[in-house]
């Protein structure tokens, strides 16, 4: 596989960067990666799964409001971009994995553009409709949501990283290089794609424009699909993977012990494994 280079594609309303790595010479016809980060963060978190498949092209994107992409200032679903940016690379149909928010977004991408897609892996999440009763994970919520309001950034920062690590867990649980990364990546999506106004109130991004019925309408993807828990994420997300696996005709539900939101980050040996079983077992 050659190196992962940066692309830019400039769209009619929007512009895309991503990571793009292509397979090597005398490779298959193995079907596309495109690795879809969670909210707060961007494409760098997928930096030990760029070399990890040298059999496919490997796709890693910024969604709207991070990294190197446009910011979220315009009506648009996550989803349709993942199509756009198909489209661009002209590429008919992919597997999508994705972690948090990118995993709501590939399983959105599967129920409203099924053609496009051949496969599914989602990890810390079990569709964009999150559903969260866990008190631990509602009182981590409520301080985030809390910072935000009030525009305190480590508030922010601090609430947003526990969401990470899972419960019980501190950045000493965690291999310092993931942590620095996902702090990193977090507080330069604020620094570089949340405006601010005159008297210096942060402006929320624009939403984006939810897919709903997601979780009634799970049983509609016929593609395999790969939950990947980490063992140490909150009860709701590890709840919401299994019971994304099923719900759909063609689902397996892993966990990955000791890692939490990012298991792709903290193990990415048992990730890479568990993704390379899925998608041989499947022919992807």
């Amino acid at each position: 596989m050659s190196a992962a280079t940066t692309h830019r594609f400039d769209l009619t309303d929007q512009t895309i960067t991503c990571y793009l790595a292509r397979p090597g010479r005398g490779s298959g016809a193995a079907a596309p990666l495109v690795l879809l980060h969670g909210g707060g963060v961007d494409r760098r978190m997928w930096g030990p799964q760029l070399s990890a498949y040298p059999e496919r092209t490997v796709i890693a994107p910024d969604a709207r409001g991070h990294g190197g992409s446009s910011d979220a200032d315009g009506p648009h679903r996550l989803a349709d971009d993942v199509v756009r940016l198909l489209d661009a690379l002209e590429i008919d149909r992919a597997v999508l994995a994705g972690v948090s928010m990118g995993g709501g977004t590939a399983v959105d991408t599967a129920l409203e553009h099924p053609d496009r897609v051949a496969g599914l892996v989602v990890s810390g999440t079990g569709t964009s409709e999150p559903q969260f009763s866990d008190p631990w994970t509602l009182s981590t919520l409520a301080e985030w949501n809390a910072a935000q309001e009030r525009g305190d950034l480590e508030g922010w920062i601090d609430a947003f990283m526990r969401l990470g690590a899972g419960p019980g867990r501190t950045a000493d649980d965690i291999a310092p290089g993931v942590w620095q990364l996902v702090e990193t990546m977090a507080r330069e999506t604020v620094a570089e794609h949340l405006r601010v106004a005159p008297d210096g109130t942060p402006i929320p991004p624009f939403p984006a424009t939810p897919v709903t019925r997601t979780w009634e309408r799970l049983p509609t993807i016929d593609v395999p699909v790969l939950a990947l828990s980490g063992g140490s994420d909150g009860a709701d997300h590890r709840a919401m993977c299994a019971r994304l696996a099923a719900s759909v005709p063609i689902g397996d539900h892993q966990v990955i012990p000791g890692t939490g939101h990012y298991p792709n980050l903290e193990d990415p040996v048992a990730f890479d494994h568990a993704v390379r079983e899925h998608l041989v077992r499947h022919g992807l």
